[in-house]
């Protein structure tokens, strides 16, 4: 069956959408056009790119997510140092060596811009900081004046996996100046909209995957002091234009896969802990297609 897939963020939580893509796979589920956020992101440019699950998965098991951590180096090598980085770099880490291995699994299956996936196969979902407004790669891109056809696929994933103060922001060269863009979470942590026409209709089945309970299974948020205020914050902001969009004509194309448990920013996960998410997701997928 022809499907369109959107897949959300979450981080190291997105393993366990490679297990729920297995269980699709698996079913005889093909998707024509996929997008995402954030992990979700990834996953989209990889089926997009040609990837079979078992290899995502092969390629996940296979890599040490610590070597993607690349702080910059400091003539002062005191832990106050990092602090300053992240005031003035606005990131703990610098993201090129994440970037670099997006371009690497992508140029091994030939696949470097959006000229080299057919029209419309691939959407990512980005924030533009210095606007204030989200972008969707490539769509958007000709609003700033660069070319869609040639933008790099690594780099618009390096911009919708920019976790605010993790990694630093992208800043994107525009005109004279520069605009700097955050992970797509910020504003659309789940893009399940981003195949509709302007009549709200669909060329064909949207399916979603999305890293978190339902709505009404989701517990509030305990807020006892800044810390969980910030969380709470974040939190409400990452979803709250999603969970408009979505209604209960929509739940039924979304595979909740409750995660709620895990780190999204645990890169030094054991086997265990991929193994479970990954189960979490076989499970989650199984457990919907007998109803759908």
């Amino acid at each position: 069956m022809l499907i369109d897939g959107v897949f959300s963020g979450g981080g190291l939580k997105g393993f366990a959408l490679v297990g729920a893509y297995q269980v699709l796979e698996e079913k005889g589920y093909r998707f024509h056009r996929v997008a995402g956020t954030s992990a979700g992101a990834i996953l989209a440019s990889f089926i997009a790119a040609g990837y079979s699950a078992k290899e995502i998965e092969k390629m996940l098991d296979e890599q040490d997510f610590q070597v993607l951590l690349d702080p910059r180096k400091t003539i002062i090598p005191l832990p106050l140092m990092k602090w300053f980085q992240l005031y003035w770099r606005l990131g703990l880490y610098q993201g090129n060596a994440l970037e670099n291995w997006f371009l690497e699994k992508l140029a091994a299956k030939d696949v470097y811009t959006f000229s080299d996936l057919p029209p419309g196969k691939l959407k990512l979902v980005a924030s533009d900081l210095t606007n204030g407004k989200m972008i969707v790669l490539p769509d958007d891109l000709e609003g700033y004046g660069i070319s869609a056809e040639t933008f790099p696929i690594a780099r618009a994933l390096r911009m919708s996996c920019g976790i605010p103060f993790f990694f630093e922001p992208v800043r994107l060269k525009v005109g004279k100046g520069e605009t700097i863009v955050v992970d797509g979470g910020v504003l659309s942590n789940f893009p399940m909209w981003i195949f509709n026409d302007e009549g709200g209709n669909t060329e064909r089945p949207v399916l979603g995957l999305k890293l978190s309970r339902s709505q009404e299974e989701m517990p509030g948020h305990k807020i006892d002091n800044a810390l969980d205020l910030f969380e709470a914050l974040f939190s409400t902001m990452k979803n709250s234009h999603d969970e408009r969009y979505i209604s209960r004509k929509h739940e039924r194309n979304i595979i909740f896969i409750p995660v709620d448990d895990y780190s999204a920013t645990q890169f030094d996960m054991d086997q265990e802990t991929k193994e479970g998410l990954m189960d979490a997701g076989r499970n989650s997928t199984i457990q919907f297609l007998k109803t759908w």
